[in-house]
């Protein structure tokens, strides 16, 4: 599906706050408010919009401790067998095969240290790990909503000179947050 300028300032706003009423919508972007819910409606249909949710502080719920786990697996594991251990762990709140020396990276989210400790050692424990390399997070220097992206689409062809945000000061990208 092919997202234009209003679609994608639609899917900001609800980003932004996705309990605005449709005319709220419509004043920020400049439609009607039942224009504003037939384009909702479309996006939704399409799959470009997947739902709604609320974001909730991680701390608020004791996951104060975070990790990130890189997972060295023998021979050729396969990515869906990476997944599905992963998947057996609830503190897990992203993982992705990755390039590099390591197979996965995986995302863990725990109450304290030692909490992560025990994550670790279980996905260490399935068959397949041959090692692991850990590294808590200290502090979040940037913390944009999952898959957070511009909202201007990069050049198809990396040219000199085609940043498409050259001159725009980094806090004041806007930015959409697309869920896949």
């Amino acid at each position: 599906m092919e997202l234009d300028r209003l679609d994608r300032d639609i899917i900001a706003a609800l980003v932004d706050d996705a309990r605005q009423t449709y005319a709220e919508i419509g004043h920020r972007v400049g439609l009607s408010a039942s224009a504003v819910k037939r384009r909702v409606d479309r996006l939704r249909e399409a799959g470009a919009i997947t739902g709604f949710s609320a974001r909730v502080a991680p701390s608020a719920l004791g996951w104060t401790t975070e990790a990130y786990v890189e997972l060295f697996c023998q021979g050729k594991t396969k990515p869906s067998d990476i997944a599905l251990a992963v998947a057996k762990c609830p503190e897990v709140v992203a993982a992705a095969t990755i390039t590099g020396e390591a197979d996965a990276l995986v995302h863990i989210r725990a109450t304290d240290v030692r909490h992560v400790e025990r994550v670790i050692e279980r996905l260490a424990s399935e068959a397949f790990v041959v090692r692991t390399k850990s590294s808590i997070v200290l502090s979040r220097l940037v913390d944009l909503p999952p898959g957070a992206v511009p909202d201007t689409p990069l050049p198809s062809r990396a040219e000199p000179g085609s940043d498409p945000f050259e001159g725009a000061p980094p806090g004041e990208r806007n930015r959409t947050q697309v869920v896949g």
